[in-house]
C-alpha cells in the first residue's frame, strides 16, 4: 500500500480547502492511503486573531522527520511575496537532517498553491519545488495535456508547475 501525505499551510482557509480536495481525490485511487497534515503556526495568536488568520484547522500538526515515512508528498502553501508562505518555508527548513540522510530520494512530490491575481503563482510553487528537487524527489507537475488548463471559461490558475487557485 503506498503511502502519500498531503501538507499544507493555509492563513485564511483557501489552501486548506484546496488540501482537502487532493487529498479526496488521492483517496480514490486503490492501493493508496492519504494522510493530510499541516504544518504549525508560526504567527503569534494575537496577531493571527487581529489579521483574521483561520486557527481552526482539523488536520493535525506534522514535525519534518515524518515526510520520510511516506513515499509521496504533496505540499500547498499560499503566496507570500512570490515565494511560499514563511510558515512552509520554515518547516522545510527543518528537514535538513533527512536531506543529510537521502530519506526522501527516488520518492515522488508535487504542489499546490493560491495566490491573488498576478501575486507570484509560478514563483510560489518554483519555491516549493525547488526544495522537493534538493532533496532528490522525483517532482510531478500539471502538464499541459490536462484539459482544464486549456479551458479558459473562467479564471483560474494552474500551470505545469502544478496546481494552484486565485483567491482574493
Amino acid at each position: 500500500m503506498a503511502k502519500l501525505l498531503v501538507l499544507y499551510y493555509s492563513m485564511y482557509g483557501h489552501v486548506e480547502t484546496m488540501a482537502e480536495a487532493v487529498a479526496a481525490g488521492a483517496r480514490t485511487v486503490e492501493g493508496v492511503t492519504v494522510a493530510l497534515k499541516r504544518v504549525p503556526e508560526t504567527l503569534p495568536a494575537e496577531s493571527a486573531r487581529r489579521n483574521g488568520v483561520k486557527l481552526d484547522q482539523a488536520a493535525p500538526v506534522a514535525a519534518p522527520d515524518e515526510l520520510a515515512e511516506y513515499d509521496a508528498v504533496i505540499i500547498g502553501a499560499p503566496t507570500r511575496f512570490g515565494n511560499m508562505a514563511a510558515q512552509m518555508r520554515n518547516f522545510l527548513d527543518q528537514t535538513g537532517g533527512l536531506w543529510a540522510k537521502g530519506a526522501l530520494v527516488g520518492k515522488v512530490g508535487s504542489v499546490f498553491g493560491s495566490t491573488g491575481t498576478g501575486g507570484g503563482n509560478e514563483s510560489t510553487l518554483m519555491s516549493m519545488i525547488n526544495t522537493l528537487i534538493h532533496h532528490g524527489m522525483v517532482v510531478v507537475g500539471l502538464p499541459y495535456a490536462c484539459p482544464e488548463l486549456a479551458d479558459c471559461s473562467e479564471a483560474k490558475g494552474g500551470s505545469p508547475w502544478g496546481a494552484a487557485t486565485i483567491a482574493g
